[in-house]
């Protein structure tokens, strides 16, 4: 059924009972329970019943409309908070919902069936849901002052001990003021959860953890839904869904993790953008053509200061023909990044700086999945040291994942071309859909809820538009 048509049968009255109107009433209720604001929906109205029969029936059908729009699509463009989206939206004919809905007198459910059906939606719900539950607890509040460190004994670390009890970390009457062993693993299991260094000592960041109240919890899990509202309902089958402020990517398979593989994400300056995409092709020991802004920005100052890296770190020099200049020729101190003429590309080698492999989704943000010679930045928590591309702990045994039902490539061949040292171009059978994506509040692995460091600054964004007043109609 045409929206427009159905809006114009609605608009003459007597299409929605009073009886539909207390089931949407409900409906829109229960929206709260996704993290969105049911006032948004003309809800003051329905309830008041100072309505003629044909405004009745626009303002609910308008409600109705846009409550289940938002519920499928989110209440937010995503293109306005990620400018780079490109995952495919879910599609629903709304007008022949609702209309069966009211001839059949099912209005109650019929918002609820648009909520994506993902484990990870679910489990935020869940949150949402507890984290109300204690939202009116007053919070044991620990003071500022010095860190707090393990054997220390002062009344700060009582308050502490009263929070950790209070957030379910210690047993109660565990709080002795001394910075005991028990304490420390507190503060440890706290830092984890918090996505900090955790190192056991309560410093000005700990405290700041400590002090959050379920307020600010609240309004991330509400981000986080509508995160997964922008997703399409099918990820794809076996699929890679990278999490940037998790600093991780994971192959999928029917829904269920296979192997994770810890990240190193774009800098600050140099955001790794998010968007959805497909794992074309894998090279192992691949050149690397630079791109001009790195070569401009980063390579040109370092071979200014000292030529003999060119050749030390393996680079060619090509110009604009694509000839290969002598590096021995360049006066490089003649250049300036507006002057610089040439293309730089790095040899396969130790120092090459996509390592042995990359995983290639081509796409307009020349952004990819590669190896890494400074395995050691792996041992950092927060890994934001790229220039845009995902670099990957275990780039092998994630290739050998995505080349499973590629005939030709099993892990020996992955091995013998690694080996060879020259450049070798395996090209998936079936492409691999790739999401990367940005959560800041995800499942823990142990049935719960880990918060994660909003390193972007996204979520304030994000929860802006939520708290904004819809326009009516969203009927995208």
């Amino acid at each position: 059924m045409a929206t427009e048509q159905f809006l114009s049968d609605t608009a003459k009255g007597d299409v929605w009972t009073g009886q539909d109107i207390t089931a949407l009433v409900g409906e829109l209720e229960r929206l709260k329970t996704h993290g969105l604001n049911p006032a948004d929906y003309h809800l003051a109205l329905l309830q008041s019943g100072d309505l003629s029969s044909a405004e009745r029936d626009r303002i609910a059908t308008d409600a109705w409309m846009s409550a289940a729009a938002h519920m499928l699509y989110g209440k937010l463009d995503p293109v306005s908070i990620e400018p780079n989206w490109t995952a495919g939206k879910r599609q629903v004919d709304f007008a022949s919902v609702l209309s069966y809905a009211l001839e059949s007198g099912t209005i109650s459910g019929s918002l609820e069936q648009f909520a994506p059906m993902q484990p990870g939606y679910a489990l935020l719900k869940s949150e949402l849901a507890r984290l109300r539950d204690t939202a009116a607890r007053p919070i044991a509040r620990v003071s500022d002052g010095p860190a707090l460190k393990p054997g220390m004994e002062t009344p700060r670390v009582r308050e502490m001990q009263a929070r950790l009890i209070q957030l379910g970390l210690m047993e109660p009457g565990s709080d002795t003021g001394k910075m005991d062993t028990a304490t420390v693993s507190a503060v440890e299991t706290l830092q984890v959860l918090e996505g900090l260094e955790d190192d056991g000592v309560a410093g000005a960041a700990t405290v700041r953890a400590l002090n959050r109240g379920p307020d600010a919890r609240i309004a991330q899990v509400r981000v986080n839904l509508e995160r997964w509202r922008w997703l399409p309902a099918d990820l794809g089958k076996r699929h890679l869904r990278a999490n940037i402020a998790g600093f991780e990517v994971t192959a999928y398979e029917d829904g269920v993790p296979q192997a994770t593989h810890l990240t190193i994400v774009g800098k600050t300056y140099r955001k790794t953008p998010v968007f959805s995409d497909q794992v074309e092709y894998i090279v192992f020991n691949p050149w690397w053509e630079t791109p001009p802004s790195l070569a401009k920005a980063d390579k040109l100052p370092m071979f200014q200061k000292d030529p003999g890296s060119v050749a030390r770190l393996g680079f060619e020099v090509r110009d604009a023909s694509g000839k290969t200049v002598p590096t021995s020729s360049i006066d490089w101190n003649a250049y300036t990044a507006s002057t610089f003429p040439y293309r730089i590309r790095q040899a396969p080698g130790p120092q090459n700086a996509l390592g042995e492999v990359k995983i290639m989704f081509p796409n307009v943000h020349n952004v990819y999945l590669h190896d890494t010679p400074n395995r050691g930045l792996f041992a950092q928590r927060q890994r934001a040291f790229s220039s845009g591309c995902l670099r990957t702990q275990d780039p092998i045994g994630l290739s050998a994942w995505l080349l499973t039902e590629t005939s030709g490539w099993d892990r020996a061949a992955i091995d013998k071309a690694v080996a060879s040292g020259k450049e070798t171009r395996a090209t998936l059978s079936h492409k691999v859909p790739v999401h990367i994506l940005y959560f800041t509040a995800v499942p823990d692995g142990s049935g719960g809820v880990l918060y994660l460091d909003d390193i972007y600054e996204r979520d304030e964004v994000a929860l802006k538009g939520l708290n904004a007043l819809p326009g009516f109609l969203a009927t995208n």
